[in-house]
């Protein structure tokens, strides 16, 4: 019996050290040496100062930037431990609105969201993306639809004194297409965008 006992508590001991300490240590290892940018959270600079991830959005609200999507992350209230506010793109706190589409509070939301969003882009045209007024499952997404950029472009060309046409191209610029080819559809970084926004004016 015991040395049953003594073969299992040595298996469990190699077993933790090679596939619980080795493994994870010796992948680590190998994504850094293979994938240095991803593997340090594919971080944005600017001025060499990190300014966030290309893998997490962040809440723009001046006019001069391209806004992402509505984020309905929360945090502790500071006043009132036992309540939550609002913290758009909150990572600690992934999450969406988990409102059904008969939600009454969640209609009344996107319908604030509309009108707030025909109010900052008085010369936009077209329909409004779905993705300006409605969030994600996740809360954190870093990327908005082609359209969506495309719908803010005449207020951030006005705001920043800016050709429309310019705007566009930068737009057309930050693009990107689906992953392999394949999978989801064509998407713009917000945060790399308005990256390229700052480095274009700045020129």
């Amino acid at each position: 019996m015991f040395k049953h006992l003594k073969q299992a508590i040595l298996a469990t001991l190699v077993l933790t050290l090679l596939l619980g300490l080795g493994y994870p240590l010796a992948m680590t290892k190998l994504a850094e040496l293979l994938f240095p940018y991803q593997a340090h959270g594919s971080l944005l600079k600017k001025d060499d100062r990190v300014i966030g991830s290309e893998l997490i959005g962040q809440n723009f609200t001046s006019a001069k930037y391209f806004h992402g999507r509505p984020s309905a992350t929360t945090d502790t209230d500071p006043s009132d431990p036992s309540k939550t506010v609002a913290a758009p793109y909150n990572a600690a706190s992934s999450s969406g609105s988990n409102a059904a589409p008969s939600s009454k509070a969640l209609i009344s939301d996107v319908q604030a969201r509309i009108d707030a969003l025909k109010a900052e882009n008085p010369d936009a045209v077209g329909p409004i993306p779905v993705d300006l007024v409605t969030t994600s499952a996740s809360g954190l997404d870093p990327h908005i639809s082609v359209e969506a950029a495309l719908y803010q472009a005449p207020r951030v060309a006005v705001a920043r004194g800016l050709p429309a046409e310019q705007v566009v191209k930068l737009v057309q610029l930050y693009t990107e297409g689906r992953t392999f080819g394949l999978l989801g559809e064509a998407r713009v970084n917000v945060l790399r965008l308005n990256l390229g926004l700052d480095a274009r004016q700045d020129k």
